[in-house]
């Protein structure tokens, strides 16, 4: 089995395994303390947390302060949420091709403005906002396309209209420098940590209203016995995402280079040259991609993002960037990372061109 779909989640690190097992420990054992309790193993649970916690903040702009959250939807909604009273402005302007977890969100608040998107992927920045935008979000990496957004343009014209800017940062945590922001969310299954846990970054100064009810263990904010067991192997995972960052960049790129040599014949979807080289999708005409995916079941890969599947529907991200329903629809992801091999790279070009060929294409 050949696993190619790094965008939908990662391999669990090893690191980040072993990190968790000691806070896993049951009956016998003293690591499955509540670390909101002030007795031993409270503390020490607590003291898990801590240091975590430093280690996911490494990985973010300096300064700042690191909420736990169960995932990156959850750190989308508290944003987009928790600032929704600080003033009479109504509307969050998001760029076309954001995921699911910032269009719905932003959509039920009943005040949405869409960014366009150029043909290349990218969030275009000549674009402008509405007069009553409280806040911008615009995602570092595109999930589906791989294409990198010009988030420090998109920061600075936030800034410029007086809004706020929120960036998911999910497909870029860990892999490529942080960018400038007052909100990030993550989510520590796309970095070889546990699926169950993320985090919001927020910048010195920035005060977010609570979104749901409860204890309030983080910072008076959001509520819910926190996991060290998933916080430990999220720390352990950014760690080592950290020292990694370089060798793991020359990595896909490598894999990237191939992947283009062995697709020649395919046709990329988004940008060339502004992308993470982790990511390449493609389309050929006439491609029934169901087909494909039945005849190449040793192989994961995805028709798009994980979380629109079986929806029926098209891809939004790859209409906005000017493709018909059908082009979206004849089109795969094939994703990579610190642990695909270039052998597994060439057996999947194999196996999917060949399927291709079949279908007389």
């Amino acid at each position: 089995m050949i696993y190619l779909d790094y965008q939908a989640t990662t391999p669990l690190a090893p690191e980040a395994r072993d990190e968790m097992m000691r806070w896993l420990d049951g009956p016998g054992g003293s690591g499955f303390g509540n670390p909101h309790s002030p007795h031993r193993m409270g503390r020490e649970a607590a003291a898990a947390i801590s240091l975590a916690r430093d280690r996911v903040a490494a990985l973010f702009p300096a300064g700042g302060k690191v909420i736990f959250t169960s995932g990156a939807t959850e750190a989308i909604n508290l944003a987009i949420r928790g600032t929704a009273g600080r003033d009479e402005r109504r509307t969050v302007s998001v760029s076309a091709i954001e995921h699911a977890a910032v269009l719905d969100t932003a959509r039920s608040l009943g005040a949405c403005h869409e960014l366009n998107v150029a043909k290349n992927g990218q969030c275009n920045t000549r674009q402008d906002l509405p007069a009553d935008t409280r806040l911008v979000c615009v995602m570092q990496v595109n999930n589906e396309i791989g294409t990198v957004q010009p988030t420090i343009d998109w920061h600075r014209k936030a800034k410029g209209a007086n809004a706020l800017y929120l960036c998911d940062a999910v497909q870029a945590y860990g892999k490529i420098e942080p960018t400038a922001a007052d909100m990030i969310a993550v989510s520590a299954h796309k970095l070889h940590g546990p699926k169950g846990v993320g985090a919001l970054w927020v910048r010195d100064g920035l005060e977010l209203a609570e979104v749901q009810t409860g204890g309030g263990q983080e910072f008076g904010i959001r509520s819910g016995t926190l996991s060290p067991a998933l916080i430990a192997g999220f720390g352990a995972a950014a760690l080592l995402a950290k020292e990694q960052m370089e060798p793991d960049a020359e990595h896909v790129a490598k894999l990237w280079n191939r992947a283009r040599e062995l697709f020649s014949d395919w046709k990329l979807n988004g940008s060339e040259e502004a992308r993470w080289h982790g990511n390449i999708n493609i389309r050929r005409k006439g491609l029934d991609v169901n087909r494909l995916m039945s005849e190449v079941r040793d192989v994961m890969f995805s028709a798009g993002s994980a979380c629109a599947s079986g929806s029926g529907r098209s891809s939004h991200v790859l209409e906005a960037i000017g493709l018909s329903a059908k082009q979206a629809k004849s089109s795969i992801r094939l994703g990579w990372g610190r642990y695909t091999t270039l052998e597994e790279i060439e057996q999947a070009a194999e196996k999917i061109n060949a399927a291709a060929r079949e279908q007389g294409l």
